[in-house]
């Protein structure tokens, strides 16, 4: 199976207008990765081209260009000089990761380039060939751990397939997300991880220095440049080529869609703009314009096919093996509530209850709650406390793939907390906001777990 770029032959140069005084370039991703080397690359050759006066590159790490994406959507709408390099790894993980914000929220411009994937281990590695480490995935596959960029994107798509295509299911990879090309290289070359998966550009380095050993290259053919068998030689019917482009924010004028155009289409055309893609041996997939946002069209149909086939797309059945800790942190979190729960209960029969003495005094037998409506208290609480619980819950589930994590969650903890103690509502309400905040920061931003962001898109 191969999710495979078209090769479509660029039109004919056109001169760009006045260079831009400074035009931003966005890198959704850390530095060290494939859209980073992009980024930097343009940055380079729209100034030696002389297309630029100056050029700057951001990074937006996070949720394989998720993050990146929201915010881009959100904080550069209608402005004509910034551009953002997006790309396969982007489009697989807005299905995966479910985000409100697509690619379709953006000005498309051009394709710019291909890259096949490999395959690699620390050169310390037992596994001397794909057969051995693929001997050792088919015996016990959670043993074997797969290092890669952000979860949903195409290293994790090739992980799946491999997996597929050996007779393994797919939900059973043991795939370790990084947030960039960098941090996954420092997990392969410290032997962090089993097997790392990357662009060819990202390893080279490595590769040359022999600090890795590549097992596999994700293309149809061998490669010239690299001295590697592909994944069909070696009887793993998959090939994979991921893709590099660029896009406009939305909301920008015809005006400087056009301008952008030009200067991307003098780019590509230029001697430093050749020479980059030389240097880091990528293919030259240029396409631009309409034909651009029609492929992007059917690429996205072809990436959702392969995405259900996985079992990580938008049909997929969800269990803690596909989902990753997430759901254990949830069901965790539950059942504290739940011995919680137990205890308040407890306490509240223990309380109400009288004692022996107190309920045969005279006394007693004139106060204002007789022994034997103190259990009906206690049950009416419980009852109470349970409901407050399950509707916390309930709300949690169907608001958080609309509303967002930031949003299910705080209703949930406010109404958890309700549930114990109801003299405090704008406490629990700023502690159930903040700690939901925290929660989603921790989980996206720094473990690079899939939370949707919802209505919050572009703010967190």
């Amino acid at each position: 199976m191969a999710i495979a770029a078209l090769t479509v032959i660029g039109e004919t140069p056109v001169q760009a207008q006045e260079p831009y005084p400074h035009l931003r370039l966005i890198a959704p991703a850390a530095p060290g990765g494939g859209w980073d080397q992009t980024a930097r690359a343009m940055q380079l050759a729209l100034t030696q081209a002389g297309l630029a006066q100056a050029a700057s590159v951001e990074n937006v790490p996070g949720a394989a260009g998720t993050i990146g994406l929201a915010r881009f959507v959100s904080a550069e709408r209608g402005n004509g000089d910034v551009a953002m390099v997006s790309g396969l790894i982007m489009l697989a993980a807005i299905t995966t990761h479910r985000s409100a914000i697509t690619l379709g929220d953006v000005t498309p411009i051009a394709r710019l380039t291909g890259e096949f994937e490999v395959i690699v281990v620390p050169s310390t590695s037992p596994h001397r060939t794909l057969a051995d480490l693929l001997a050792a995935f088919r015996a016990a596959p959670e043993s074997v751990s797969w290092g890669g960029g952000s979860a949903g994107g195409s290293d994790q798509i090739l992980a799946g397939l491999i997996a597929d295509a050996s007779g393994v299911d797919p939900r059973r990879v043991n795939y370790i997300a990084f947030a960039g090309g960098g941090e996954s290289l420092a997990a392969v070359t410290g032997g962090q991880v089993t097997a790392g998966i990357s662009g060819v550009s990202e390893f080279a380095p490595q590769i040359e220095a022999g600090t890795v050993r590549v097992l596999a290259v994700s293309s149809a053919e061998r490669l010239p440049h690299l001295d590697a068998p592909t994944l069909r030689e070696q009887g793993i019917d998959v090939e994979l080529e991921i893709w590099r482009s660029v896009v406009a924010p939305p909301g920008v004028s015809p005006a400087d869609r056009d301008r952008l155009l030009r200067t991307i289409d003098a780019m590509v055309h230029s001697e430093p703009w050749r020479q980059m893609v030389s240097r880091y041996r990528w293919n030259d997939r240029y396409l631009a314009g309409d034909a651009f946002a029609a492929f992007l069209d059917s690429e996205e149909a072809r990436v959702l096919a392969v995405l259900r086939k996985l079992g990580t797309g938008d049909a997929a059945v969800l269990s803690l093996a596909s989902a990753g800790p997430y759901p254990v942190f949830v069901l965790g979190g539950l059942g504290l509530c739940s011995l919680a729960f137990a205890a308040s209960l407890r306490r509240s029969r223990r309380d109400l209850a009288p004692s022996h003495d107190a309920a045969s005094s005279p006394a007693a037998s004139g106060g204002a709650v007789p022994a034997a409506h103190a259990p009906a208290s206690a049950t009416a609480t419980g009852r109470r406390t349970m409901a407050l619980v399950v509707a916390g819950i309930v709300l949690d589930l169907l608001l958080m793939d609309r509303a967002g994590f930031v949003i299910a969650s705080s209703v949930c903890f406010w109404l958890t907390a309700r549930a114990f103690d109801a003299a405090h509502p704008l406490r629990d309400a700023g502690f159930a906001i903040v700690v939901s905040i925290a929660s989603y920061l921790l989980f996206v931003r720094m473990l690079q777990l899939s939370l949707p962001a919802g209505m919050l898109a572009g703010w967190l």
